[in-house]
């Protein structure tokens, strides 16, 4: 069956802009999923995947600089900056380097949870959404918003040398549209369709990586692979886990989770993702500043 019909009821599209009643819309049909065990909606993914990328940004924006310091400079050193901002503070585990690599390690293994489970959702996005020239516009926005924040809370320093992953995200989507939009156009030139869409997925990624975007080239192809396999649930979590697996092993965690997907948008929250992520690690490197003066 295509995935692709023409149809005039809203309510048989759970997209992610409203279509009032009557409109005429591209739907994408929904791909068979295991009834037993899709009991999680896309925003309870959504949640999942924010709360494990607030954990991993915790030991990523916080404790590592705090470790770097620490590594650098020695206990001694990190007390008396400690004291010298918070006196009464320092306690003997905050010198504990070996200690406090191991409760690093435990949060950003936690937080790898959460990039595989923002790539299927920006599938399934695409797929469902109303425009994606205002879903890409809302990415491209968000990514400036983004911009200082994640500087300041990843890297101590504002500059273009790092991107965050919103623009990651819009490669993604990128890839993914010019990919659709080839294959309809040479419907009936399947090898020359086939080349022209892999070339498109590789300009993407490469523009991602040349711009140091989050994850770079990997996060889009990871895009790519769920996009390619998103009509065959089963194979797409194979095929996800595997690739993650070999990239970050606890990545390949999420893909339990989102076999678990219903297909349902669940709670409205559509906006939630998008605002928390600045303003969560402007708040971060806050912390940081008042902890540790950097």
């Amino acid at each position: 069956m295509s995935e692709e019909s023409n149809v005039t009821q809203a309510d048989v599209l759970p997209e992610e802009e409203s279509v009032k009643k009557g409109d005429v819309v591209t739907v994408r049909r929904h791909p068979d999923r295991n009834k037993k065990y899709s009991l999680l909606s896309g925003s309870t993914l959504k949640i999942i995947a924010i709360v494990t990328m607030f954990i991993d940004h915790v030991g990523a924006a916080i404790l590592e600089n705090y470790l770097s310091y620490l590594m650098d400079n020695g206990a001694a050193a990190t007390r008396a900056l400690v004291e010298s901002r918070h006196p009464g503070a320092w306690a003997e585990w905050m010198g504990n380097f070996d200690r406090l690599y191991s409760i690093d390690r435990v949060l950003r293994a936690t937080g790898r949870i959460a990039f595989p489970i923002f790539c299927f959702l920006l599938v399934e996005g695409f797929f469902y959404t109303k425009n994606v020239y205002k879903y890409g516009l809302r990415l491209l926005i968000f990514a400036v918003i983004s911009d200082i924040p994640f500087d300041l809370a990843f890297f101590t320093e504002i500059g273009l040398n790092h991107q965050n992953v919103f623009l990651t995200l819009f490669f993604g989507l990128a890839a993914m549209f010019l990919m659709d939009r080839i294959k309809i156009k040479f419907a009936e030139k399947k090898v020359l369709s086939v080349i022209l869409q892999i070339l498109a997925a590789f300009a993407c990624m490469v523009v991602a990586q040349l711009m140091h975007t989050d994850y770079g080239a990997i996060g889009v192809f990871a895009i790519v692979l769920l996009y390619i396999y998103r009509s065959k649930p089963i194979p797409q979590c194979i095929a996800g886990g595997v690739f993650f697996f070999l990239y970050e092993v606890y990545a390949a965690i999420a893909f339990i989770p989102i076999f678990m997907y219903n297909g349902k948008k669940g709670l409205k929250m559509k906006y939630f993702f998008y605002a928390f992520y600045p303003v969560h690690l402007f708040l971060l490197f806050l912390i940081r500043y008042w902890m540790i003066g950097f």
